[in-house]
């Protein structure tokens, strides 16, 4: 069979076409990530979008508001320990938890969200748990300015929560949906802070920019920050010896 010469010129165009097609798939099913090195070992961060981030030690497992439609979550491992800051169902995915919980599994979250996850662990502002040599602080979370109605906070105080999760000598603090509260101004060496900055739920760049000046975490990453303008909290915050970090975290 004679083969011509565009088929010959058209067969190994398309194999790399192919190969491009599939390797940008492949980059989109895996999430940027960052690694923060501590006594216990790198703490190893996967932005996998709007509030959703999950932390590995070695072979353990953190899921922060796992929600399934923050991104992919199929070359993920299974959960360890799964942390809920509220009920909202941008940070809240009934099914999604169901699917990574293996036996062993924990979570905790909010007193609002046991009412739907049964088996889940309530936890309280100013609660401290310890798994697997990680210590878990529960911070509270709520609106001081952002209402939805005159006297209705999107977020009122006493029902969300942020996390503090101390690993290897170093505390990571995962805010949850929160305006720049005194109990998060007051906090203390903390080195990785994920700050929320949309409006009108949560905080302005400048709101952030009061929380980061005040307790002055190591390094921060706005996230949940919707179509924000990230450069402005890079800008707000040069010179004042926190590093702003940009991920994919819309």
């Amino acid at each position: 069979m004679r083969i011509s010469l565009t088929t010959r010129l058209l067969v190994p165009l398309f194999s790399l076409i192919i190969c491009i097609m599939a390797t940008k798939a492949s980059s989109q099913d895996t999430p940027e990530y960052d690694r923060i090195s501590t006594s216990a070992g790198d703490v190893v961060m996967h932005f996998i979008g709007h509030g959703s981030l999950m932390f590995r030690l070695d072979t353990f497992a953190i899921f922060i508001d796992p929600v399934s439609s923050s991104g992919n979550y199929k070359n993920y491992p299974k959960a360890d320990l799964i942390l809920v800051t509220h009920e909202h169902s941008d940070h809240l995915d009934i099914k999604l938890i169901g699917e990574l919980k293996k036996e062993g599994t924990l979570v905790f979250t909010n007193q609002k969200s046991t009412e739907q996850i049964g088996w889940a662990m309530a936890m309280m502002p100013g609660d401290r748990q310890e798994v697997n040599g990680i210590v878990i602080e529960a911070i509270p979370a709520y609106n001081i300015v952002n209402m939805r109605s005159p006297g209705q906070p999107f977020h009122p105080k006493g029902t969300g929560l942020g996390y503090i999760l101390t690993i290897g000598g170093k505390r990571f603090y995962i805010a949850g949906d929160t305006e720049n509260t005194p109990e998060m101004k007051a906090l203390t060496n903390i080195e990785v802070a994920f700050l929320p900055m949309n409006l009108p739920y949560t905080m302005t760049p400048e709101m952030v920019a009061d929380a980061a000046k005040a307790f002055k975490p190591g390094i921060l990453y706005p996230y949940h920050y919707g179509e924000t303008d990230t450069d402005l909290i890079v800008n707000l915050l040069k010179g004042s010896g926190t590093e702003v970090r940009i991920r994919n975290l819309k």
